[in-house]
């Protein structure tokens, strides 16, 4: 299943306080970069970024983005600023 435009749109929203923050569609899905490099993307409406040691003290849920892939950190929380946190965090240490 492709995500949504909609749901883009909404996730842009709570990244609207971040810089830099850059989305490129590919097959049906929304890959998303801050500062050029991919922190993650929107994959069957769900909000995934990369895993990395930087921010396992957020304790976030695992998610498979699509059959073969690596797992990802599901992002499912709308607190805009603690958003923000961990993908400076992440994208700091990538």
């Amino acid at each position: 299943m492709a995500s949504t435009k909609d749901y883009l749109e909404y996730i842009l929203e709570l990244l609207s306080n971040i810089d830099t923050i850059e989305y490129k569609k590919m097959m049906g899905e929304y890959l998303l970069y801050k500062e050029k490099k991919l922190f993650g993307g929107i994959y069957d409406n769900r909000f995934l970024i990369k895993k990395s040691k930087s921010i396992e003290e957020y304790q976030l849920a695992e998610e498979i983005p699509y059959p073969g892939a690596k797992p990802m950190y599901l992002i499912d929380i709308e607190d805009k600023e603690l958003i923000k946190e961990i993908i400076d965090k992440l994208v700091e240490n990538i």
